[in-house]
């Protein structure tokens, strides 16, 4: 039996599928951008590269957390 996905993982298929990158490679230009504030990264997401509020929510949450909250 699969587990399910829960929590800021269970946007990444349609993230994905929606904006065709790796979540690796959001993850990098999340890790190497100068900004370091949850809803600043959120709205540089979301203005630069055109991802909707709750995907960039979820890879900003997910991608801080296993950086240690930065």
């Amino acid at each position: 039996m699969t587990e399910t996905v829960k929590g800021p993982a269970s946007y990444f298929p349609s993230i994905e599928k929606k904006y065709g990158k790796p979540i690796a490679e959001w993850k990098n230009l999340i890790r190497t951008s100068p900004l370091t504030k949850h809803m600043e990264l959120v709205s540089w997401l979301k203005s630069e590269h055109g991802l909707g509020h709750g995907h960039a929510n979820a890879l900003v949450a997910h991608t801080l957390a296993e950086a240690g909250g930065k």
